[in-house]
């Protein structure tokens, strides 16, 4: 694994064709050592197709703060430099490489991309993704669907008016979320649910 530094962060996740995990972690941090672990296993068994690397927070304080890591282990995957996608905390071995097989088949990480960005909004929420898989990655590929037919990630349990000021209010996260998760456990699309 790559050790990553405020000096040298930016070069060296440019400098790769392949896509690049970061683990941003500390010494003190006792789930990042259990990441940590099975992290460099799977190393191992992606080198060929991925680039793994960490970060210590405490010694790469800027770009922990330009990347908003605020809790760790945190994982981000980049390629080019630009952000597709990751997950905060411990994660299984089998759900870890099952994320990164779905990056490496689906090309440029869209939807996990999108997964990682709601993921990281519910849970300042105070609510979750449902943990249902397959309802996440079948809402989101119809936000992204709707996206290039209509130029916004409208809400696909919700009908598009075609009056852009009354249709920004079903942008996902759409205006109704909130009040529809505290009154029956979930949104409407089933995206988000109580935590």
């Amino acid at each position: 694994m790559i050790n990553l530094t405020d000096d040298n962060f930016e070069k060296e996740i440019l400098s790769f064709q392949k896509p690049v995990l970061v683990d941003f972690w500390a010494v003190w941090c006792g789930p990042c050592s259990v990441l940590g672990s099975i992290l460099e296993k799977l190393s191992e068994e992606y080198k060929d197709r991925i680039i793994f690397a960490k970060a210590n927070i405490d010694e790469s304080p800027l770009i922990s703060q330009k990347f908003n890591i605020d809790r760790i282990p945190n994982v981000v995957l980049f390629k080019y430099g630009k952000v597709l996608g990751g997950f905060v905390g411990v994660q299984p071995e089998e759900a870890i490489k099952g994320w990164l097989e779905r990056f490496l088949k689906g090309g440029d990480g869209e939807s996990d991309k999108l997964v990682g960005e709601y993921e990281e909004y519910a849970a300042k929420g105070g609510f979750k993704l449902n943990p249902d898989r397959k309802i996440v990655e079948g809402v989101v590929k119809s936000l992204l669907d709707r996206e290039k037919k209509f130029g916004e990630k409208y809400c696909p349990c919700r009908r598009i008016t075609g009056d852009k000021e009354e249709d920004k209010k079903i942008v996902c996260p759409c205006i109704y979320h909130k009040e529809e998760i505290e009154k029956q456990g979930f949104c409407l699309c089933r995206l988000f649910t109580k935590s």
